[in-house]
């Protein structure tokens, strides 16, 4: 019996809101930043691709921030759909790939790839969330230059004033100095999405539960605004996966981040044929 035909995939760039997030929700727990995008103030900044199979239906997404540096490139869907996307349509030299380790290897020959970081995506609801009370309050615009001067032990650059008009951000205070903080990374409503992020707590004062105290402090609010809350965390980071878990925080991906350089010479346009004829082509150096 015959081997049935590849399917015939055809990628283009698009625009249309309700297509883009109806692709996206269809795992909006990993496309969580996309969606933020989606409705950002930033958002003319985004460029969409998707591929689409031979009834037309869409297979794939890809989306460049252009606005932010490095600039990010976000992945979802079929890994030849992928391809298709970054082979014809969306074509930065050089990128930040934030995908799976799947869709990394898809466009392998189309980008030279540095080392992966390796993440993990956790969510919470309200049915998994376990709060846990402390010394948590709401920080706002007022809050905002012992925000910066906390985040300066690990961020060179502050925020401006505005992102706690918005944002919600909780911190904990000791003898009236911020020691410890949580905040937003994307917050849609109308996606029904949330991400938790800029945790940090100073490290004279680790060891104190102050980073779960926040992360639940600012999870209960976003789960009243929306159904579905989650955050970003290294692999290796035992400690902060084991605390959040006891928020009622699960994995459900896992993700990889890294930045690409376009390859030159075509490589993209000679991958079927070098799969066809199971060839070994020596790497780029």
């Amino acid at each position: 019996m015959a081997a049935a035909p590849t399917t015939a995939l055809r990628a283009r760039a698009v625009s249309d809101r309700a297509e883009i997030a109806s692709f996206l929700q269809t795992d909006r727990r990993y496309a969580a930043y996309a969606l933020g995008d989606l409705d950002s103030a930033n958002r003319d900044r985004c460029t969409w691709g998707m591929a689409y199979d031979d009834a037309g239906s869409p297979v794939a997404l890809a989306m460049h921030h252009e606005g932010l540096i490095p600039q990010p490139l976000f992945l979802m869907g079929d890994p030849e759909g992928c391809h298709a996307v970054l082979a014809s349509v969306i074509k930065p030299r050089d990128a930040f790939f934030q995908a799976t380790d799947v869709l990394d290897a898809a466009i392998g020959d189309l980008y030279d790839l540095d080392r992966p970081t390796a993440l993990l995506r956790m969510v919470a609801d309200r049915g998994t969330f376990q709060p846990f009370a402390g010394l948590a309050e709401r920080l706002g615009p007022a809050d905002i230059e012992d925000l910066n001067r906390l985040y300066q032990l690990g961020f060179r650059a502050g925020f401006a004033t505005t992102i706690l008009d918005d944002a919600v951000y909780f911190g904990v205070r000791i003898r009236g100095r911020l020691v410890s903080a949580a905040g937003t990374h994307v917050l849609n409503r109308r996606e029904g999405v949330a991400v938790v992020g800029n945790v940090m707590t100073h490290a004279d004062y680790r060891g104190h539960d102050f980073a779960k105290m926040v992360t639940s402090a600012v999870t209960a609010e976003l789960l009243d605004r929306v159904p579905d809350v989650a955050l970003n965390v290294h692999a290796d980071n035992t400690p902060a996966i084991a605390a959040y878990a006891r928020l009622g925080y699960r994995e459900h991906c896992r993700l990889s981040e890294r930045l690409g350089r376009r390859r030159s010479g075509g490589w993209g346009l000679m991958r079927p044929l070098r799969e066809a004829m199971r060839i070994t082509w020596p790497k780029d150096r």
